[in-house]
């Protein structure tokens, strides 16, 4: 069975070559983030990774997360790992100096986590719930309460968590019932909140759990609710951990996958109410969660990359190994299966759309840095138009392509990949979820479609088509030493790469006329080629990557050392991309355009 091996090298090209970490190194308070630097956090992160967080990824889906008398038990290994993640800094790397973090860029902080997710997804949940905290409370959180609360999350001391669903309501918030009555300069919490990843566990002597809920008298609807910090220990004058506050995990969810990860239903007030302090203004907890919200979905997306990397490791070797039938062209004995062609086909599906999804994430990464941290207005509201514009594309698109990358992996095995001992279906439970919270992929899908494109009448999506045709005409007029075979070849893989990209291009700008002008009137019909349009732009998005990331390998081709092999197998995969994936563009516009008749036709009752 093996073990994860972090794709370094291919980590520095996307960061060096593709996502621009030297224009993030020169933004004002980033300096210190060098090539040297960043190559060495990751060589250390991948040790970590491969050696504490992946031995532990198969013992603990097997063991799962227990809930006793005295609370939640993480598997055997999971609490000493974890105080190493501690020791050794993981937690503060992209927070600021100011509370006690390392001041590393987004875009750094992007494989690391990539790393931790690849490894262990179970474990990397409860870091990523802690950054959500973390970013609300900076944004919103009183003084008092970030000098009481962040140093000790920031160090990892303590964890976060955030509590929006409850049994009666998931996505629509509207529904929530949890109360919170005034006491004083603090409320007292009840309710019960449902789904809450590392809710209670043995990491740590304290929680620090983020809970929406409405105040008497608040408002009916979303307008009406607030957010609270309640944590598990009151603090003392002191601000170490003191009284057991009112809350509790009453149960545990049995889940398909990330069995190591306790996603817990807890219980607010069974007394006298937990205490909670109100974080913001009385109600507009919503829109300070949806900054947790926000920070979640793109590390989501990277679940998806990370699970399908870790998927395509196992396959990869597994069709190495495997010695099964002949080939057909008659060899004399059985083969390793990699030599069969439709192998070798789902080998490259996987492999082309994780360095897609890499790339796509890791210039997403680094646009949040330059929206964040450029010395220009105009540029970080450019920046910062693309993100938004990329969120949900990030999230739903990486996430539906790392399930679908999962059960490729699982085919590639064959009837092993269904039986348990070999792993490969861990991987495809685990990857299930990520599609479904932090919200569902037709919820991304709607927010790309109404927030993202139809608000601004497609001004950021037409400037994102101009890069792309940028892209495609430099891939269309590359030529490289035309009179030997190979620079012909090379040219010809860019000319094709770039003739697809230009009809994605195509693809999208259509389809966002066709829904503009069908959404001032008709916008259930526009509404249901929403998560067509998602798929649509994720792959065209992951192909603009794969053409920058195309362009740059040609460039470094021509460098006296240059990595020969791995450069030349960049060009070979964006082809394979435009070949099997960009052609899919213009049946998705055709979904999208002419496919929502249908959608709707059938009554209620003939479902």
């Amino acid at each position: 069975m093996s073990e994860y091996t972090a794709p370094v090298r291919d980590m520095l090209f996307v960061l060096t070559e593709v996502a621009g970490l030297a224009e993030v190194a020169a933004l004002p308070g980033r300096e210190d983030a060098s090539a040297e630097l960043v190559a060495e956090v990751l060589a250390q992160n991948a040790r970590f990774s491969t050696e504490v967080l992946s031995p532990l990824n198969r013992p603990g889906d097997l063991e799962g997360a227990r809930l006793d008398a005295d609370g939640v038990h993480t598997p055997a290994g999971f609490k000493d790992a974890y105080r190493q993640f501690v020791d050794a800094g993981w937690n503060s790397l992209s927070f600021s100096t100011d509370i006690g973090g390392q001041g590393l860029p987004r875009v750094v902080a992007a494989p690391v986590m990539e790393m931790w997710k690849s490894a262990n997804l179970a474990f990397s949940l409860c870091p990523l719930l802690t950054t959500g905290a973390i970013e609300a409370l900076l944004l919103r959180g009183s003084d008092a309460q970030r000098a009481a609360w962040l140093p000790r999350m920031v160090s990892g001391e303590w964890t976060g968590t955030m509590n929006l669903t409850e049994p009666q309501a998931g996505s629509d918030l509207s529904l929530l019932k949890s109360r919170a009555l005034r006491d004083g300069d603090s409320f007292r919490i009840f309710g019960q909140k449902i789904f809450i990843t590392y809710g209670d566990h043995d990491f740590t002597e304290n929680i620090v759990h983020l809970v929406l809920a409405r105040i008497d008298g608040a408002p009916a609807g979303v307008r009406g609710i607030s957010l609270f910090l309640v944590p598990k220990f009151l603090l003392k004058a002191d601000g170490t951990p003191g009284a057991r506050n009112d809350l509790r995990c009453i149960s545990l969810e049995h889940k398909l996958g990330i069995h190591a990860s306790p996603t817990a239903v807890m219980q607010y007030g069974e007394a006298d109410g937990a205490i909670g302090y109100l974080v913001g203004e009385e109600n507009r907890g919503l829109e300070t969660m949806f900054i947790m919200m926000n920070a979640a979905r793109f590390a989501v997306g990277l679940e998806g990359l990370a699970v399908a990397e870790r998927a395509y490791q196992r396959a990869r070797e597994h069709a190495r190994e495997r010695i099964q039938s002949r080939d057909v062209q008659g060899s004399a004995q059985a083969v390793p299966i990699i030599r069969h062609p439709d192998v070798r086909r789902m080998l490259m599906d996987m492999k082309s759309k994780i360095e897609a999804m890499r790339a796509l994430a890791y210039v997403v990464a680094a646009a949040h840095d330059r929206a964040h941290d450029h010395p220009d207005e105009a540029e970080r509201a450019r920046a910062q138009g693309f993100v938004d514009l990329m969120i949900p594309i990030v999230k739903g698109w990486l996430t539906e392509t790392g399930t679908e990358v999962s059960s490729t992996a699982l085919q590639v095995h064959g009837g092993m990949g269904y039986i348990e001992e070999t792993g490969a279906a861990q991987h495809l439970r685990d990857a299930r979820i990520t599609t479904i919270y932090e919200g569902t992929t037709g919820i991304q899908a709607n927010d790309l479609l109404g927030r993202k494109i139809l608000r601004d009448a497609g001004a950021s999506v037409r400037v994102l088509l101009s890069q792309m045709r940028e892209t495609a005409v430099a891939l269309g007029a590359l030529t490289v030493s035309p009179s030997s075979a190979e620079g012909a070849a090379i040219t010809a893989d860019c000319a094709a790469t770039g003739r697809r990209l230009a009809q994605a291009a195509a693809a999208i700008e259509s389809s966002v006329q066709w829904l503009a002008e069908t959404a001032s009137g008709d916008l259930r019909s526009a509404y249901a080629g929403a998560v067509p349009l998602l798929r649509l732009m994720g792959i065209a998005c992951g192909g603009w990557q794969l053409g920058r990331s195309a362009l740059a390998a040609v460039r470094l081709l021509t460098e006296p050392e240059a990595d020969t092999g791995f450069l030349r197998a960049k060009v070979t995969t964006a082809r394979f991309f435009a070949d099997h994936a960009l052609v899919q563009v213009d049946a998705l516009r055709d979904e999208i355009c002419q496919g929502p008749g249908s959608v709707l036709a059938l009554p209620e009752a003939q479902f």
